[in-house]
């Protein structure tokens, strides 16, 4: 069998996400020549994805930088391109930690009508914050009580709340209403149905870095734009959905022009490609769905049992402009609080007559100058799931009538409206990972394994693994995305001797 030289090494990346593309310009900058990019859809980007609302500029996918400083190489990447303002690329603001929970100014209004003030619900969050960095610290002491953050959470509050608010009894019920609010909140941070679907020992794995949160100007694909114009005009194959990579290729592969692979891509339309390399960044959710048919042989078991374990959930978005603002000026989040939920619980009991109170609420797209009055409602789980099968006039109607309801308005009226449909989105079926009950960083690792595994006698390094789900910092997605792209970049270029170029048995 012919070697193949790193230069001449045909090296395929499945998905042109930021972790493909990241994975494809560390290769050619190391001297890889023949790299393409197979992507199903007409866009790059994967769930970077920016729209418009009217006039209006706005994030269906990735929404901030989280922990923008120096060690965020998203951040690092944003600041060589001139993408964002100087206040966010200011020291102060790199300086300020935030912990994973950007710092905003609240107003909070009721089920009843009511606009409540920070006296009585900045008690709450301290709370509910201090319960959720209680939750984190199993992940290094071991011996959680409970299996799930949210079982910890709502254990603790209902134990805790009556003496933290025994002086203020008469605010006891909005408040635990209000712990409700939170913690459907907290299943829109972790992409999540439910919290008791979160582990709690696992849960204190996410590190956050440093940095006031921030967005880009004129949208995240900017990002992605800038990146694409470092990387040959043909690189992605547009439009190629991918059904199965055939890996250890029957003994010799298939025969090229004299050179043999070990590889073979089949896609949908029945194109095939060859390839020394395989790179897989597709989302959890896809290998999900997919994990059964997208290579052959199929994934060890181990590997899948890893991807049975670990969580992949939904969380959309639903932007809203209006003529004028219903709320304060110098507001930045709106809270919904219905007065009727004090027994703690973060889903409904109904999903298609009541998926409506999982909408925690909004944040107000800022400054003002910029994108006028918009506002992007939360709403994870199936709840969001279901909004996604209905039409846009009923999502419109709901939320009409749900604004109504909390502000004690009957002409309140959004003026057009535009929402996110990641669980339905064919190759995304969901929008990102979380560490589910049962799960442990080791699943993490299983996931980034190549194919085949150490100790094989076939040909190494044939698959790779990337994408936000096979990096432990997946708290930040487009931040663990892109390094996973470049860790299996440099696993490759590792992978070749420097001396000869042609293929070492390092793995």
């Amino acid at each position: 069998m012919a070697l193949h030289s790193a230069r001449d090494s045909q090296i395929f990346i499945i998905g042109c996400g930021i972790s493909g593309i990241g994975a494809a310009q560390k290769l050619l900058k190391h001297g890889f020549h023949n790299v393409h990019i197979i992507e199903a859809t007409a866009r790059s980007g994967g769930r970077i994805r920016t729209g418009r609302l009217g006039d209006n500029v706005v994030e269906i996918g990735a929404n901030w930088i989280h922990g923008p400083s120096k060690e965020n190489p998203v951040f690092r990447l944003a600041c060589d391109y001139q993408l964002l303002d100087n206040e966010s690329m200011s020291e102060e603001n790199q300086a300020i930690d935030i912990g994973g929970h950007p710092l905003f100014v609240p107003n909070y209004f009721t089920s009843s009508g009511r606009k409540l003030g920070p006296e009585t619900m900045e008690p709450v969050v301290e709370f509910f914050m201090n319960l959720l960095e209680r939750s984190q610290q199993f992940h290094d002491s071991g011996g959680e009580p409970l299996p799930s953050v949210g079982e910890f959470v709502k254990a603790e509050a209902e134990r805790l709340a009556p003496e933290e608010w025994k002086e203020d009894q008469g605010n006891t019920a909005i408040r635990m209403a209000m712990i409700n609010t939170l913690l459907k909140l907290e299943c829109c941070v972790s992409g999540t149905h439910t919290m008791d679907d979160v582990g709690l020992g696992a849960f204190g794995m996410y590190k956050t870095l440093p940095g006031l949160d921030c967005t880009f100007p004129e949208g995240y694909e900017g990002l992605i734009d800038h990146m694409m114009k470092e990387l040959p005009n043909d690189i992605v194959l547009y439009n190629k959905p991918v059904k199965c990579i055939h890996w250890n290729y029957t003994k010799n592969g298939p025969d090229t022009k004299g050179m043999l692979f070990p590889i073979m891509i089949e896609c949908v339309n029945g194109e095939t490609f060859a390839a020394d390399h395989v790179i897989v960044t597709v989302p959890l959710g896809y290998l999900k769905k997919h994990q059964d048919t997208l290579l052959s042989p199929s994934l060890p078991l181990h590997k899948l049992h890893s991807i049975q374990r670990m969580g992949f959930g939904t969380n959309d978005k639903i932007f809203l402009e209006f003529e004028q603002p219903f709320w304060d000026e110098d507001c930045e989040v709106i809270y919904l609080v219905w007065e009727d939920e004090t027994h703690l619980t973060d889903v409904v009991s109904d999903v298609k007559m009541s998926w409506i109170r999982k909408l925690i609420g909004f944040t107000v797209l800022k400054p003002t100058e910029r994108y006028g009055h918009v506002l992007c409602g939360w709403i994870a789980g199936r709840e969001s799931e279901y909004m996604e099968t209905l039409s846009e006039f009923e999502v419109l109607h709901s939320v009409t009538q749900l604004l109504r309801l909390f502000t004690g308005n009957p002409t309140i009226t959004p003026r057009k409206l535009l929402r996110s449909q990641w669980f339905h989105d064919p190759y995304s079926c969901g929008s990102y990972t979380y560490v589910a009950k049962g799960c442990s960083e080791y699943d993490i690792d299983n996931l980034a394994e190549p194919l085949p595994l150490k100790g094989s006698n076939s040909k190494p390094l044939q698959v790779l693994f990337a994408g936000e789900a096979t990096h432990r910092s997946f708290f930040s997605t487009v931040h663990g995305a892109l390094l996973s792209g470049w860790r299996e970049a440099e696993r490759l270029v590792s992978h070749y001797t420097p001396a000869s170029g042609s293929f070492s048995s390092k793995l």
